[in-house]
């Protein structure tokens, strides 16, 4: 694909090879994240950023990518701080804010909405979720951390072993992961759910189609025996009709030290998109400082997705290095470490 210019809305979009040109941008991003590095390259750029739902992550994600680059951000956080409140349709937002910015994040409840916004925007946008479809940014930088995982053990993408576990009914990341690995060769899936919240069939057979092996279980302990990845999720309580149902699913399939200890590989890696449940749901904290446990380098990887997307986008990835310049007091400062499993 022509990133330059380029809406972001679907992992659809991606062929093997520009999976593999975003990941070596996002390479060359990491000095300037652990602010090694300082650039200007978006100097006088503007991000907006609209999230109609709520976000902690992506949304400070985004915004920090961007000012690491040197642009500026406004935000919106809440349909109800923003005209669609008085029924002003995604159209004429669209429109009246990509007046106002160089490229858009939006974030917002209902599936295709994001689409329906950029076909009217005249600036980039990029989905950052859009209710339980997609969430092409988070799939990336889940992707690129597993990359980078298995590339410090002198291995590929192809051959990979992942089992997900938890909400694959309405957890948007793992749909739009499954639709990534369909680019990868002998890729070996486990999907693990209670039945009512299985992985829809659409993405299970994108997978199959893909010629990869799919097992579909509501085992924990058998499942995640012979894996490489453990990806778990927590139960997307807002997306059911009530909390109570939501509460029937908790801490249905729960990862702790105890469980890892005793079934998994020494070297299987543990993932989860964030926010987990800390009400007792599915990855418990005894796993916080397990050298395995990378949470905290998706969230730093995250940063440096986001910022790659931002140059291929904008089209200044061949510029960064131009208008940057080393920071020494940054990297004096008394920091905590950046890369391990404290994050």
């Amino acid at each position: 694909m022509d990133f330059a210019g380029a809406h972001i809305l679907s992992v659809d979009q991606f062929e093997r090879g520009d999976i593999e040109r975003l990941f070596r941008t996002a390479d060359r991003m990491e000095p300037y994240a652990q602010r090694k590095r300082l650039t200007r390259v978006l100097e006088g750029a503007i991000l907006a950023n609209m999230f109609f739902e709520p976000s902690t992550r992506t949304r400070i994600s985004f915004g920090s990518a961007f000012n690491l680059l040197g642009g500026e951000v406004r935000e919106t956080v809440g349909a109800e701080s923003s005209a669609l409140v008085k029924g002003e349709s995604l159209r004429d937002t669209a429109r009246v804010l990509s007046g106002y910015s160089d490229v858009i994040c939006m974030r917002h409840p209902e599936a295709g909405s994001v689409a329906e916004f950029a076909a009217a925007s005249r600036v980039p946008v990029i989905n950052g979720g859009d209710g339980p479809n997609e969430h092409p940014s988070q799939a990336l930088l889940d992707l690129y951390t597993i990359e980078r995982e298995l590339r410090s053990r002198g291995r590929g993408l192809d051959g990979l072993r992942i089992a997900m576990i938890g909400d694959l009914k309405y957890g948007r990341t793992v749909h739009s992961l499954g639709r990534l690995l369909a680019l990868y060769r002998d890729v070996s899936v486990v999907l693990v759910s209670p039945p009512e919240l299985a992985m829809p069939e659409e993405h299970v057979e994108r997978l199959r189609a893909a010629g990869h092996r799919v097992v579909v279980s509501d085992r924990l302990e058998e499942s995640i025996a012979h894996v490489d990845i453990v990806y778990s999720t927590r139960i997307q309580e807002e997306r059911f009709p009530d909390r109570a149902e939501a509460d029937r699913y908790r801490g249905r399939f729960r990862l702790n030290a105890e469980i890892y200890t005793r079934h998994c590989e020494p070297n299987t890696v543990i993932m989860h998109p964030l926010p987990r449940d800390a009400r007792g749901g599915e990855l418990d904290c005894d796993l916080d400082d397990h050298p395995n446990l990378a949470i905290f380098r998706q969230t730093d990887n995250g940063l440096i997705i986001r910022m790659a997307l931002f140059a291929l986008i904008l089209d200044v990835a061949h510029l960064v290095d131009r208008y940057a310049r080393d920071v020494h007091w940054l990297n004096t400062r008394n920091r905590r470490p950046r890369g391990n499993a404290g994050g």
